[in-house]
């Protein structure tokens, strides 16, 4: 399983069909990948991911797309967290 740290130095953006802009990831041959939905009937059934892009002869990268919007959710909760904290701190030093 890659984390978000696979996508290398890539800026590169995908649209997704809600209009929101999805990162370009590069397998573990830093080559993109790209993203493709699930075809077999099944709980999965629609849900996107990203793969090798040499399949079926793939490296193993795999991602599910919504795993992404997690993280970055997560990862903007703690932004805000820490800049909280640090008016906090800076409000704290200025009554002291």
């Amino acid at each position: 399983m890659a984390s978000s740290q696979s996508a290398g130095g890539s800026s590169s953006m995908s649209q997704s069909r809600s209009g929101s802009q999805l990162p370009q990831l590069r397998c573990y041959q830093d080559e993109v990948t790209p993203i493709r939905v699930v075809k077999y009937h099944g709980p999965t059934l629609g849900k996107r991911f990203y793969g090798c892009g040499r399949w079926p002869r793939t490296c193993g990268f795999f991602k599910w797309v919504d795993e992404l919007d997690e993280v970055s959710e997560l990862q903007f909760r703690l932004l805000e967290k820490d800049t909280e904290i640090a008016q906090l701190e800076m409000e704290k030093q200025n009554v002291g």
